[in-house]
C-alpha cells in the first residue's frame, strides 16, 4: 500500500454500502427509472439518508450537472429530506476563513499517496485551472466534506467510472480505494455488486484492470 494509506477504513461491504454503490452505477450512466430503482435499495437497506445526498452531490464531479439535478429531483420526488446535509455539512462556509485548498490537498493526497505529486504536475501540465478547480472544488469543497467517510466515497467513485466506461480514472481510483485503506476484498465486492446495473462488458474491464492492480 502507498503513503497514502495512514488512515485505515475499518467498514464491510455491509447491504447500505451495497446499495450506495450501485446508486452512484446508476446516477453515473442509468435511466431516471435505474435512480428510482436505486433509492429503492438504498432506502430497504436502510442506508443513511445522509449518505444519499453526499453520494449525489459528489457525482456531479464524475457525470455533470444534469444527472444530478435529475437524480436529485427524483429523490425529491419520493418525498425524501433533501438537505440534510445543507451548507457545507458540518463545514465551516467559504467565508468562514475555511480553507479549501488545503483540505483539498490533504484528502487528494490520501487518494493518491507516492502518485499525487507527479498528478498534480500532470493536470496542471493540461491546465492550471483544471488542477486548481480539482484540489479546491472537487477534494477540498466536496470530497473532504464529513457526512461519508472516503472509503465509502472511492467506492462510489469507482462504480461511477465502471458505469460510464471511464478506464483512466478507474484506474487511478482503484488505487486511491486501497490507499486510504479500503479492503481488496471490498473493493472487489463492490464491483461485483454492480452487476445488473452497469453495462456488463465495462464491469468486465473494470474486473480485469482491478486484478492488475491487486497485482501490482
Amino acid at each position: 500500500m502507498t503513503d497514502g494509506a495512514a488512515t485505515h477504513a475499518t467498514f464491510s461491504f455491509d447491504s447500505a454500502t451495497r446499495a450506495l454503490v450501485r446508486l452512484a452505477a446508476r446516477i453515473a450512466a442509468g435511466t431516471e427509472d435505474d435512480v428510482r430503482a436505486g433509492l429503492r435499495e438504498t432506502e430497504q437497506a436502510a442506508a443513511s439518508a445522509a449518505w444519499v445526498e453526499e453520494l449525489m452531490l459528489q457525482s456531479y464531479l464524475f457525470c455533470g450537472f444534469p444527472r444530478v439535478i435529475n437524480a436529485l429531483r427524483v429523490w425529491g420526488g419520493q418525498g425524501q429530506g433533501v438537505g440534510q446535509g445543507h451548507g457545507h455539512g458540518g463545514m465551516q462556509g467559504a467565508g468562514d476563513g475555511l480553507d479549501f485548498l488545503a483540505l483539498g490537498e490533504v484528502t487528494c493526497a490520501r487518494v493518491y499517496g507516492a502518485l499525487y505529486e507527479p498528478l498534480r504536475r500532470n493536470i496542471a501540465a493540461l491546465h492550471p485551472l483544471m488542477d486548481e478547480w480539482m484540489i479546491v472544488e472537487g477534494y477540498g469543497k466536496v470530497l473532504s466534506r464529513p457526512q461519508l467517510d472516503l472509503g465509502r466515497r472511492e467506492l462510489c467513485i469507482i462504480a461511477a467510472c465502471v458505469a460510464s466506461g471511464q478506464d483512466r480514472q478507474l484506474h487511478a481510483h482503484l488505487h486511491g480505494a486501497r490507499n486510504v485503506g479500503v479492503a481488496d476484498a471490498v473493493i472487489a465486492a463492490a464491483l461485483e455488486g454492480l452487476e445488473g446495473t452497469v453495462d456488463e462488458s465495462h464491469r468486465a474491464r473494470a474486473l480485469v484492470l482491478w486484478d492488475t492492480v491487486r497485482g501490482q
